[in-house]
């Protein structure tokens, strides 16, 4: 059973294909509409077998201040534009600096950072690197930079578990303000490695869709047609508050986290494995105090992999039975891989709060062995009140969340 301290979420930021802020991406994926385009760069019309991916709308440099912002890797960049709005809707907290922690996590960290620096290297020699590309390339750097732009002395921590980083750090925030080591937490996850050598690795693997033809409608999750995810990058922040501190200063709040669980499937380095899933969602279920009758909807993890969409359907059906209405946001965004999960627990908060649970874009016909109630067409409004939020990465890492109405 969960801790009798209560968290709440008091803030919610990010950055993804489908806007520049939260605002933007939650109306556009209410809206059903599509964050994935075919990719512009010149490396993309390579011989890469992979054209379309979730980029930005925006150029970040654009949001931020340019004598900054060039400190910092694309990544960092994310996490401190998703950072600053989710402090900002929080209302800028007034904590003492040991009692502030952050933890964000991501897949790839710097990537851009080493990999460009690295061509540096190769074509002009040592003394041509940048006197930043360490802190820059570092995972652990935006949890750092958005520490220091905080005053955070409680804790600046890096989850770095493949797909699951970003909902793992949300979980990690949790367990800090439960043992009492903070009262407010920044969580959340960031992810940019758009890059020829990422794309082609992916490809390689047979991971992503190499479909050529309309982007908008090339990720399909839980649809019989689905042919592999697409890359996207973005960031999702929240801000975690102990319960008693949130409300001693009437701060307005978009739920509770109320169970977190973290799983490893100990069975294949890429392969997803239900049984590991199914164990997380029953934890967090059991740290939230709920049983499956309470959840009545699930913003699933579908990254549109067949063999990956199917083991969370059996992990679902398995672990809650067939009456929540699922969800899969990343059918608009694409894949952002460490910030996925992220964004996805500010989506299942903003179920909570506006009633509408997001339809699943490009779901026409469920693939085999896919026997949930896929949320498709036109959005659901309903009086939602717990939602379960999955997050599995390579490697067996398994997050499940469990977000729920204040009281």
């Amino acid at each position: 059973m969960s801790s009798n301290i209560e968290v709440l979420v008091t803030g919610v930021g990010g950055i993804t294909p489908l806007g520049a802020d939260i605002t933007q991406s939650w109306k556009g994926m209410v809206a059903g509409e599509s964050g994935v385009t075919r990719l512009g760069e010149e490396w993309a019309a390579t011989d890469l077998p992979v054209r379309v991916a979730g980029a930005l709308p925006v150029d970040p440099l654009s949001l931020l201040e340019r004598v900054e912002a060039r400190k910092w890797d694309r990544c960092e960049q994310l996490a401190m534009i998703g950072s600053r709005e989710a402090w900002r809707d929080a209302g800028r907290p007034q904590v003492e600096p040991e009692r502030l922690a952050v933890v964000i996590g991501t897949g790839t960290g710097g990537i851009l950072t080493t990999l460009g620096q690295d061509d540096i290297y190769e074509r002009s020699g040592p003394r041509r690197l940048s006197p930043y590309a360490v802190p820059m390339l570092m995972p652990n750097g935006p949890a750092a930079w958005v520490s220091m732009e905080l005053g955070a002395r409680g804790g600046a921590r890096t989850p770095v578990s493949a797909c699951a980083s970003g909902a793992e750090a949300i979980a990690m925030g949790l367990d800090l303000i439960r043992a009492g080591r903070a009262d407010v937490v920044v969580a959340g996850g960031a992810e940019a490695s758009l890059h020829p050598f990422c794309v082609a690795a992916f490809a390689q693997m047979k991971a992503l869709s190499t479909d050529d033809g309309d982007p908008r409608a090339v990720s399909r999750p839980f649809d019989a047609a689905r042919s592999g995810f697409v890359m996207a990058e973005g960031a999702g922040v929240v801000v975690l508050e102990r319960a008693e501190f949130a409300r001693a200063r009437s701060a307005r709040t978009y739920g509770k986290l109320a169970g977190a669980a973290v799983s490893s499937s100990a069975h294949h380095i890429t392969a997803s494995d239900a049984e590991g899933q199914v164990h997380a969602i029953r934890t967090a279920l059991r740290d939230a105090g709920l049983g499956p009758q309470d959840v009545d909807n699930v913003h699933a993890h579908a990254t549109s992999t067949e063999s990956g969409d199917l083991a969370e359907a059996r992990a679902i059906t398995s672990a809650l039975g067939g009456h929540v209405a699922v969800t899969a946001t990343k059918s608009m965004t694409g894949h952002m891989l460490g910030a996925s999960g992220a964004v996805a627990a500010v989506a299942a908060l903003l179920t909570l709060r506006d009633g509408v649970l997001p339809a699943t874009r490009n779901f026409e016909e469920p693939g085999p062995g896919i026997g949930l109630d896929v949320v498709h067409g036109e959005s659901r409004a309903g009086a939602w009140s717990a939602g379960l939020v999955n997050s599995f990465g390579f490697g067996g890492h398994n997050v499940s969340l469990v977000v729920t109405r204040e009281g």
